[in-house]
């Protein structure tokens, strides 16, 4: 026999202790989240408008659908953790495509997709922590 079962009883014990609290978790996964919203709420108010559409109707396009998840995930609802990860999805895809298509606002796309990936990664973790609970 290769490993004998306190020594895999040891080496779980071990990993479960490198594993984040969900508590730190669900900080990363609002902190992605609310600075996505101000990053975009920023960006288009203030550092680079658009020049083709309205700044409130560009805001509202971009803003809006991320109050859809909100309430769910200030209470930490596992559901709304899970499915909230779409919208991450859509907006690391926006910002991806930000920062390859124009030089001006390169660094600010870059940010976007750090931001949303911090969110999308954290919320997966979070949610595997909490499916034996």
């Amino acid at each position: 026999m290769l490993y004998d079962s306190t020594r895999i009883n040891e080496l779980f014990h071990k990993m479960s202790q490198l594993m984040p609290r969900p508590q730190f978790l669900y900080a990363l996964i609002l902190a992605g989240y609310f600075g996505t919203l101000a990053l975009l709420v920023a960006w288009y108010g203030w550092v680079a408008p658009s020049t083709l559409f309205p700044v409130s109707l560009v805001l509202l396009v971009l803003v809006l659908p991320l109050f859809t998840p909100l309430r769910g995930l200030l209470h930490g609802r596992r559901y709304t953790i899970a499915w909230s990860c779409f919208l991450a999805v859509c907006y690391f895809t926006h910002g991806v495509v930000e920062g390859y298509s124009s030089p001006v606002t390169r660094h600010l796309g870059l940010l976007e997709a750090t931001l949303t990936s911090l969110w999308f990664l954290a919320a997966l973790a979070y949610i595997r922590l909490g499916k034996g609970t």
